[in-house]
Parts: C-alpha cells; structure tokens; sequence
C-alpha cells in the first residue's frame, strides 16, 4: 500500500466521469440525517426503515426487533445470548452493521452480536437487502442494517422514558432526550436490560425426571450515547456521535453438569463529522475512534480469562459535486489503522485504503441511475476492484422497476489472520456477484415490494482441520445463493379506527457448488407479520414469526435439524394522556407457547410476560 498507489487509482476513478443534459441548478435541502448515502445510491434496492412506533411493540435487544419485522433469520444461543445472522443465505460474517454511516462489525471475527445491541437507543433502523461494500466496505454481502441517530435543527425539549418488567425478572430502562435549536441539536441517551433468565425448558427434564430450566443464563447489558450537532451557518454543520456499551452475561449450560461459563464484551465508539453545503459543491469529514474488547471466563468461580481487544481510527473524505441537475458525483477516499491484541493471535496491526467513486444519474423524475466503483490497497490481502450499477424505473403510479448488479466482499479477520495455532496470513478475501430484479407496486394504502435475486461467492472463508489436527482458515468453498422476498404493507382508517398491516416473506436457497447441498442454519422459508389496531387512547397488535426448518450438518442429514416453528406475540396499550403522552402496555410473548429453538440444544422461553410504562414529556 502506497501514496502514488492510491492516487493514480484516484486519477483513473475521475476519468470515469460522464456528462449528461445541461439543466437548471435545485439547491440542496440541509443535511441533518447520519447516513446520507443510505438515501442517496439506494434506489434500486430495497430498504426498510423500522421507525420508532414499530421499535417499540418489540423487546429491547435488536434481533427480536429483526425477527418479527426483517427476512433475515437469525441462530440464538438461547435468550439473550449469542445472536448471529443469515441474510440471502450468507454467513454472520457477510451481514455488515452500519453505526451512522460507519462499519462497526468486530475486527476480531468479522459480525455483530444482534443480542448486544439495543433499538431503542437510536431514532431509526433500516435494513438493505443486497450488496453494498461499494459504500460500506467489508461484509455487505448479503444485506447491511443502519443504526441511525439523526440530528434536527429547530427548538424542542423532549423526554422519553420506558420502564419495563417481565418474566424472569427481565428489567428494561430506556432514557432519551432531545434538546435543540437553529444552532444546536443534542441527543442524550441511556438503556440498561438486564434478566435473571432462569426460564423453564418446556417438555424437557432430567434424567431423574425433573424439570429442566436456563441454568446459567443472567445478562446485563448497559449503553449511554450522547450527540450532538451544531450549525455554524446554512452551510456548515459539525456533529460528535459517542455510544458506551458493556455487556456482561453468563453463558446457558447445556447440561446440568456442564462448567459454568462467562462472556464480557464492550465498546466505545466516537464518530466527528463535518458536513459542507455549498450549492454544487458539498463535503463530508468523518473520523471515528472505535474501541472493542471481550474476556471470557471458562470457569465463573476462578479469575482467569482469555481476552482479545482492537482500537481502529478511521478517517474518510466524501467530496460531492452536482455537475448537473441531473447528475451528482462523489468521490470517497479513506483510511482505516486497526490495532489488535489479545491472547488468541497476539499483537497485530492492519492499515487499509481506500478510493470510491458514486455516480447519480436521474435522466427523469422516473428514471434513476446509479453507479459506484471501490479499490482499496493494503498489504494483508489481495482486494478485488469492486462495482455497484443500478436502476430504477418508474413504468406508472402502480409500479416501479428496480434493477442492481454489483461485486462485494469480505476481508479475512484477525482471528483469520494471525490466530495463534491455526491463523492462515496467506488468506484472499471472500468475493462475491449478485444480481437483482425489484419489483414495487403500489396502490392506495398497499404497498407490495418482490425482489428476486442470484449471488455467487467464491474463495468462501472456512475453518477446517489440517496438519495434527489443527484447525485453520482456507478459501474453499463456493456457493450459490438465490431465491426471493416479498416486504407487503397496508394502513387504513375507517372514523376513529386506524388499522395497519405488514407481511414479509423470504425463500432462499444457499447451496455449496461442489455437493449442491443447502448450507446449514439457512432455512428455505422465514415469514412473519404483524396487525396493529388503534382507536382514540387505545392501541393493540399481533405479530407472528415463522422459520422453516435447518440442517445443522454440511451433508444434510435430514436427522440432524432444527425443526421449523411459529412463534406470536400479542399486546395492547393504553395513553392516559399525562402530560405528552403516558402509556401502559401489557405484552404476552410466545403467546401459544411454542416449544422451540433456533440452534439445537437452546431452548428459547415458553409463554411470557411484559408490562411497561412509555413517558413523553
């Protein structure tokens, strides 16, 4: 990786540059959102934006959020435990999490854990299906989700307050406030979820005959974010985005005569950005610290752990020009330095570069194009030059025509890289194409969306045995994922009574090449739904969840699975008008009682409880 290298790859982007029709100059709006390029290069992909009323019918930690409202499927070491994804059939490692515009999947094995992270400490949560490491780098392979903090800019003092009490003494606080005017905006958060999770294991006993339950389960989870924004004049604004979180839990046994283990993870995230409006011109700074560390306890009664911690500085410039009315170029060059240690693979550093260009063409109202191409430069791995092209074409009112192709990847970890006994220096990223055809009808108060989609991967990273039986990385496999989702939603109000309706369905086959066998912990089938009803102070919803059956072995025994299961959840609400707004809620989970489990041998709850109090003020 060289200067001359990154910037004779910067020349050859800008000779890319096209022109198009002369037109007149629209200024742009003020930039308050975290992640402009979500909006911006996403029109021929489909994104789901989860809003704060939908946040709050679903429990804290954000993989219950997901299931019940997204298609990816998600695999729980039991509740509250280890939460990983499968989004289009791909690994957790291929889902990448985007904290106000920034990747923060772990640096030390490459995902997120979905049961570490709480919806309500942020204003939005959207989910992308499909590729974009032209944007966002390593990872966004099978889809990317977005943790928004939103900033605005006008006067308002709000308070949000959540309580919340469930079974197994499961305690929820969610504090957040928001204070502004035209020249500062502040947002000030807390959460803490915590549970005993001593649940009963339904239809499951010992070998003596007695009940078996969650042994080892508690977990407390607590967060603080703090933003703030201010607007030094109508073009240029200044934001500091800081998040806190520690995660202490135990580990569910097995069995009873299992070692009782533990888990401690945390970070600090710190986000400076500069946005720049000057009519055709526009810039964006950002430079982020970002801090993560994990100790494991194998024995809870001794004070002995393994541990692992990286600290990565990020820098990126995202230089915007609207050359046209039609058409918007930027240009991103950045630059990560992550530093790794712990007791698995030791004292590492990685420096990567980076040089994107992103085209926006809209040759109408109706018709938009977009395209983007990335090239980074490090000396830890080979990197494929990687594309995004895209369109969208709106045909009439009822529908719209979406079409994306694009390259993505994923760069091997530090676990990959340098784990001690096993770790593989000699590794190629995990590459992959995909091609997609939305389709997007709507009328009235309905709204269908059907994508369907087809994705190779190549060089797929995988842990295998080797020499004395040491296990390490090797690119082996390639695999073949395709198949469809459906997203539909409908609002109606009759007088008083508004009622609303969401569905998703996703069918997916992920097949390894060379045995043509279904990867295992990828269900074919994932549907879920929900109904709300509301009339005056009064609000109730059904939501329901459905995963078709996995294998959980390579040869797709049909013995070794996890069976498919349906899950519903029921709750109501009431405003007592107090001050803003003062709601009580009650909320049976798993209301059929449903015995279950997403990973064999973790029972998840049987039929539970919640109540809560919601404060605006």
């Amino acid at each position: 990786m060289t200067l001359k290298r990154l910037s004779a790859f910067c020349l050859l982007l800008l000779c890319q540059i096209i022109s198009a029709q002369k037109d007149s100059i629209t200024s742009l709006k003020e930039v308050i959102v975290s992640d402009a390029n979500l909006k911006k290069y996403s029109n021929s992909q489909s994104v789901l934006k989860l809003n704060d009323s939908v946040i709050a019918k679903n429990e804290a930690l954000l993989t219950d959020l997901l299931n019940f409202n997204s298609t990816i499927y998600f695999k729980e070491y039991g509740r509250g435990m280890l939460s990983t994804v499968a989004f289009r059939g791909t690994t957790a490692s291929q889902t990448a999490v985007i904290w106000n515009g920034i990747n923060i999947n772990s640096q030390m094995n490459g995902s997120t854990d979905f049961n570490t992270i709480s919806g309500s400490d942020y204003n939005s949560v959207s989910v992308k299906a499909g590729g974009g490491s032209v944007i966002y780098g390593s990872g966004a392979v099978g889809g990317t989700v977005h943790l928004n903090n939103d900033l605005a800019f006008y006067k308002r003092f709000e308070n949000n307050l959540k309580l919340d009490y469930g079974s197994f003494n499961t305690i929820g606080i969610n504090y957040k406030t928001n204070i502004s005017n035209e020249k500062w905006s502040a947002q000030i958060g807390f959460s803490k979820n915590s549970s005993t999770n001593d649940y009963k294991y339904l239809n499951r006993y010992t070998w003596k005959g007695e009940q078996r339950w969650n042994q080892n389960g508690q977990y407390d989870i607590i967060t603080v974010n703090a933003n703030v924004g201010y607007k030094f004049d109508s073009k240029n604004i200044l934001k500091l985005y800081t998040q806190t979180s520690n995660t202490d839990r135990n580990t569910s046994l097995i069995t009873e005569t299992e070692r009782k283990s533990k888990y401690i993870n945390g970070f600090n995230r710190n986000l400076l950005e500069y946005d720049g409006d000057f009519g055709k011109f526009r810039t964006n700074f950002k430079a982020a610290y970002i801090f993560e560390n994990f100790q494991y306890y194998a024995d809870n009664s001794k004070n002995q752990y393994t541990y692992g911690k990286t600290e990565s500085l990020i820098t990126k410039a995202d230089l915007g020009y609207t050359l046209f009315k039609s058409t918007q170029i930027n240009g991103i060059i950045d630059y990560n330095r992550t530093k790794g240690y712990g007791s698995g693979f030791g004292d590492h550093t990685r420096e990567i570069s980076s040089a994107a260009l992103l085209i926006k063409q809209d040759f109408s109202a109706d018709w938009k194009n977009e395209f983007g191409i990335r090239k980074e430069f490090t000396d830890n791995y080979k990197s494929p030059i990687l594309f995004s092209l895209g369109s969208s074409y709106q045909l009439n009112k009822l529908y719209n025509l979406k079409l994306n192709l694009s390259r993505n990847f994923r760069i091997p970890t530090f676990n990959d890289l340098y784990w001690e006994e096993g770790g593989n220096p000699n590794l190629k990223p995990e590459s992959s194409y995909q091609a997609e055809i939305g389709n997007v009808f709507t009328f009235k108060n309905m709204s269908l969306t059907q994508t369907f989609y087809y994705m190779k991967i190549k060089d797929l990273l995988q842990w295998v045995p080797g020499k004395n039986g040491i296990w390490s990385p090797q690119n082996t496999d390639k695999v073949n994922s395709y198949g469809a989702e459906t997203l539909l939603s409908w609002k109606k109000h009759f007088s008083k009574n508004y009622f609303s309706a969401n569905a998703s369905y996703a069918y997916t086959i992920s097949e390894d090449e060379a045995t043509g066998k279904q990867l295992f912990f990828v269900p074919f089938h994932k549907v879920n739904g929900a109904i709300s009803y509301s009339r005056n102070k009064i609000s109730a919803y059904y939501q329901f969840l459905y995963n078709g059956f996995v294998y959980t072995q390579s040869d797709n025994d049909p013995k070794q699975i996890v069976k498919d299961y349906t899950v519903s959840n029921l709750g109501v609400d009431y405003d007592f008008n107090f001050l803003e707004s003062f709601k009580l809620g009650f909320q049976v989970l798993n209301l059929f009682n449903e015995n279950y489990e997403s990973l064999e041998n973790r029972p998840l709850p049987g039929r539970n409880f919640n109540i809560y109090i919601n404060l605006k003020f």
